[in-house]
């Protein structure tokens, strides 16, 4: 069945009339005439005030790079992905992703008349990153190769902005984006960092300028600002949750937690292999897991781990930090009822990084359990 004879199956309609529809691997929000639009988007990006059709458009994982799309380049690309949609490309504006629409959600909040609507969809489990971190590439020529993992949102605002108020809103949206990655504990892929999005995130902000509201501020203080804010942090985190499987239950663990500093099963038992007892490999990974969950241990494992980050950041002088890890440590054990007592003198060395300090006593105290 060709594109064009799929049905558009309604999702969402705003107070203002904004048509959100999926067909196919698309959503696609119908535009009412006079929105002013600011978008990412290779395709008629920028500011415009003559988009009528908005999408966010699933692309096939077997894509790498810009040249295996159809038509060479993305922005052709959306052009011909517009006209099997029906759309005319002149007067669209789009984004891509690998994240099904299916995981798509729509929030909307409203006060005083005053509508905000967000949809978004994400994925961070493979582009999580932090702003700062090293590039994956330095583009050339105009051609570069962009990677899987996207966090798309399109902002509908039911108020006239002037044109800074539009760009204020999506400094407004991109920090609700980076709160609720915050707030995941979602981490970087390219460094020890939390995440603040993904390399190829992508945004479109839509305000309506035959709306009898007209606002000046988009910004934190405004209540414009409130309500983006607001939805775009239960959006994202709704979205990542479903698409890329992490939320407040998944993250309630300890060897989760420890990922973005590269820790893992194997390097836990290469640990535990060189302390004293029996080492039976497969009885410490069950039990590794097991106690992984403990939310106790988790707590105390993001208490050292947030210590780790202030010393990085030249918040906590290393050396107070290191005391105040190893003081955390100490009460490890006592968390188990383990009758032995913890050699801590052998053990804990200052000479070593807190994260080996805390691989050893917890790795000590998963064996001796």
């Amino acid at each position: 069945m060709s594109n064009d004879m799929i049905e558009r199956k309604i999702l969402f309609e705003t107070s203002g009339k904004e048509v959100i529809y999926l067909q196919d691997s698309s959503l696609i929000v119908e535009l009412p005439k006079g929105r002013k639009t600011l978008s990412t988007s290779w395709l008629n990006g920028g500011y415009k005030d003559n988009i009528e059709s908005v999408l966010n458009h699933t692309i096939a994982h077997r894509s790498h790079g810009a040249a295996d799309l159809e038509g060479g380049n993305v922005e052709e690309y959306l052009r011909i992905v517009s006209k099997r949609l029906g759309i005319k490309p002149e007067n669209a504006t789009g984004m891509l992703t690998t994240a099904s629409m299916e995981n798509a959600v729509i929030v909307s909040d409203s006060f005083r008349g005053l509508e905000v609507t967000v949809i978004v969809t994400g994925g961070v489990e493979i582009n999580g990153g932090r702003a700062g971190d090293e590039a994956s590439y330095y583009q050339e020529d105009e051609r570069f190769e962009p990677v899987g993992g996207t966090i798309n949102a399109i902002v509908l605002i039911g108020a006239d902005l002037l044109d800074y108020a539009l760009t204020r809103a999506m400094m407004t949206a991109t920090e609700g984006k980076t709160a609720a990655l915050q707030q995941l504990m979602a981490p970087s892929r390219y460094s020890s960092g939390i995440a603040t999005g993904t390399g190829t995130d992508m945004m479109i902000i839509v305000a309506d300028s035959t709306n009898p509201i007209k606002l000046t501020d988009s910004g934190k203080h405004s209540k414009l600002g409130e309500l983006i804010g607001k939805c775009m942090i239960e959006a994202v985190t709704k979205t990542i949750g479903m698409q890329s499987g992490i939320t407040a239950i998944t993250q309630r663990d300890m060897l989760v937690r420890l990922e973005r500093f590269k820790v893992d099963e194997a390097m836990y038992w290469k640990v535990a292999s060189t302390l004293e007892g029996e080492n039976k490999k497969p009885i410490f990974i069950e039990k590794l897991r097991r106690v992984a969950k403990d939310p106790i241990l988790v707590s105390l494992t993001a208490s050292v781990l947030h210590i780790m980050d202030e010393v990085s950041w030249g918040l906590i002088p290393e050396n107070a930090g290191r005391k105040a890890a190893f003081a955390i440590m100490r009460e490890v054990p006592s968390i188990f009822d383990i009758d032995m007592e913890l050699p801590f003198n052998d053990i804990l060395n200052d000479h070593d990084t807190i994260l080996d300090n805390w691989i050893r006593v917890t790795a000590w105290v998963i064996k001796n359990i």
